[in-house]
């Protein structure tokens, strides 16, 4: 593999951060965009690679590229309609590391041809699929970093659910690339959980007053989740706090039960939380707790998206009894809490106890994928404190 391919197969969810001045679909984006100045700004704000449009289609050509080159050293794309082996060559000779292919565009013994010429100029490719056909096609051609573009090249309409779907096809030993309809942190998190290794990004980033500071909106960590609504205006008031998840508890025994998932805005997730096993539900995410004698639920649960686990939550140990020196026990009790969690492998959503006042205190100890909270945002019991759950999500975010 290239530089382009290993910068994405580091661990998390790596992020292609686009530079293009106008888009087919939106029209003008950023027409003043000047690759010298972005393309340092978005390696410095944790870019794995970044893509530069060549294509006059899209505002963009050849000099673009070569500004971006030879102001960052951060793994290069070259994205544009290539065709032939004088594409690559000239994208190889302009400072790319990588090239885009669009399998909608190349017959397979084209596109098999332009991934060899590639690899003779020691560039990656970035083998595009919009369908399951072209991503069948992606496979067998053994393409090595597979991308699933949202948006209908014909229509220009994207469809994340279908993306999602492709997605979790792709063999495991594929880098996977989630490409277009990515404006939230929520997004993002959905296409990792679905079997992405990073996303590309372009029109929501160019559209913003500082495309780098919005790239390091759009793939930080953690998330924040907001559990235990039951009300819509309480969903209302998370979502414009600036929650990625939003949970609803579907055990009829817990204080916080909702009859049902309720809608939640499109750049969110909605987690349903269940205890032994997950039901239906319209829920993005189930997070199903252990079954515990005597409790409502178990404390820590295991997140599963289409029935695949992606996550654990790890959540305070159960205290049967306040002793005498109730605060300091609590605080040990929290930081074996914090010091378990942060020892602990894989995706880790932190909960239990937390709340505005801790939670960016957790967030340094431990380092999790996301932080959730519920009782201690609330006025009464599934009942939340808007102003308290600001307070979180903004502590939480830093």
């Amino acid at each position: 593999m290239g530089r382009f391919a290993d910068a994405l197969a580091a661990p998390g969810l790596g992020a292609i951060a686009e530079i293009k001045r106008r888009s087919p679909s939106a029209g003008d984006l950023r027409p003043d965009a000047d690759p010298a100045a972005i393309a340092p700004a978005y390696a410095s704000a944790g870019a794995a690679a970044i893509s530069v449009l060549v294509d006059e289609r899209f505002a963009g050509s050849w000099d673009d590229l070569r500004a971006a080159r030879g102001a960052t050293d951060a793994p290069l794309l070259a994205k544009g309609f290539f065709s032939t082996a004088e594409d690559l060559r000239t994208a190889k000779e302009a400072g790319a590391d990588a090239v885009l292919l669009l399998l909608r565009d190349l017959d397979d013994a084209t596109a098999a041809s332009l991934m060899r010429a590639a690899g003779d100029l020691e560039l990656d490719t970035l083998v595009e699929a919009h369908d399951a056909d072209e991503l069948e096609r992606a496979v067998a051609l053994e393409a090595r970093v597979i991308g699933v573009n949202a948006r209908d090249l014909s229509t220009f309409a994207i469809d994340r659910a279908a993306q999602l779907d492709l997605l979790g096809r792709i063999p495991v030993d594929r880098i996977v690339v989630a490409e277009s309809g990515i404006s939230s942190r929520a997004h993002g998190a959905a296409a990792e959980l679905a079997g992405a290794d990073a996303i590309l990004v372009g029109s929501s980033l160019m559209r913003a007053p500082d495309p780098a500071a919005r790239l390091v909106e759009l793939i930080s960590r953690p998330l924040v989740k907001v559990c235990g609504l039951t009300r819509e205006d309480d969903v209302v008031a998370a979502a414009e706090a600036g929650a990625d998840m939003l949970g609803f508890v579907l055990e009829p025994a817990s204080p916080r039960a909702a009859e049902r998932v309720l809608p939640v805005p499109d750049d969110t997730l909605a987690v349903a939380v269940w205890v032994g096993e997950a039901g239906p539900s319209d829920a993005d995410l189930d997070q199903v707790h252990t079954v515990e004698e005597g409790k409502v639920r178990g404390r820590d649960a295991t997140v599963y998206r289409a029935g695949r686990a992606v996550a654990r939550l790890l959540d305070l140990p159960w205290r049967e009894r306040e002793p005498d020196n109730a605060c300091v026990e609590s605080t040990r009790a929290l930081s074996a809490h914090w010091e378990r969690a942060a020892a602990a492998e894989g995706r880790i959503v932190l909960a239990g106890g937390l709340g505005p006042d801790n939670v960016a205190e957790a967030v340094a100890a431990v380092r999790p994928w996301a932080v959730d909270a519920s009782s201690s945002l609330e006025r009464s019991p599934g009942v939340k404190d808007h102003d308290v759950v600001r307070a979180y999500v903004q502590a939480a975010r830093g």
